[in-house]
């Protein structure tokens, strides 16, 4: 995978492009975040908050489905019983600052990895370079696609199971802005890493550090994971654990398909 150019580059060279790249993609995350910033209001009341009301489209979506199938109000939601309430004087502030900068790097996610590309280009053949725009291409689709799957299903399933777990009906839920942003940060970027892994296996693979066998042999294991994963974030009904599931599920079969490619390319070769 090595080029003649880059064998010319000292390690300071490497060095200094690297935090060129660092340079760039931070001034590209604040850009994004202020754009972000201008739109704070629909950013706050609309998109981060939605899923803690009970009309949000996922929570609608779901009750029809559940008419659909014959489960009647089996999964319907009428009500949200909680509140998010901050405990510390500079918490609202710092929430503002980190979901701007979150959504910045959301936004930014396609022009950070044209800087990545360029930075390992270098050490690509001259025929791997033309990729370069396919790379971009479905490398921001995948993340876009996880960022949505975040939002519209780990997040409101996640908001439905802890907002109707009870102890003890003496117990009354009053989450933290800290504790509900912590969850609506880490499912948004989560997803959209996870939706990552067919191009990261694709880099691995090509580097000889994971080969189609090893992704078989952990199926069995990773299946498992995934339905604990579904069943933890969503509520006790097939219905939703599927929902959940199918996806993360989908995503790695299709790593291993990417990985048996890669490797009769490499093979080939």
């Amino acid at each position: 995978m090595a080029n003649k150019n880059v064998n010319e580059m000292s390690f300071l060279d490497h060095l200094e492009d690297l935090r060129w790249l660092l340079v760039r993609s931070t001034i590209a995350i604040i850009i994004m975040a202020f754009v972000a910033y201008c739109f704070s209001d629909f950013l706050f009341d609309s998109v981060i908050f939605g899923p803690t009301r009970a009309n949000f489209f996922t929570y609608v979506y779901f009750c029809e489905l559940s008419h659909s199938l014959g489960f009647a109000e089996s999964i319907c939601i009428t009500e949200m019983p909680f509140i998010i309430q901050n405990t510390t004087m500079e918490g609202q502030v710092n929430v503002f600052i980190w979901m701007c900068i979150l959504f910045g790097f959301i936004l930014s996610f396609p022009y950070i990895l044209w800087e990545v590309w360029k930075f390992i280009s270098p050490a690509l053949y001259q025929n791997e370079k033309k990729h370069a725009k396919i790379f971009i291409f479905f490398s921001s689709l995948l993340f876009f696609l996880g960022v949505v799957f975040g939002y519209y299903v780990v997040i409101p399933m996640s908001v439905n199971f802890v907002a109707t777990f009870t102890i003890s009906p003496t117990v009354l839920n009053q989450f933290t802005l800290d504790s509900y942003i912590g969850m609506v940060k880490t499912s948004l970027l989560a997803s959209g890493l996870f939706f990552e892994l067919p191009i990261i296996i694709y880099f691995l693979t090509k580097l000889g550090l994971v080969t189609p066998n090893f992704l078989r042999t952990y199926r069995k294991y990773s299946i498992v994971l995934v339905l604990i994963i579904a069943a933890i974030v969503t509520p006790p009904d097939v219905v939703s654990q599927t929902i959940v599931a199918i996806p993360m599920l989908l995503i790695y079969e299709a790593s291993i398909f990417i990985s048996v490619f890669v490797a009769k390319k490499e093979k080939n070769n």
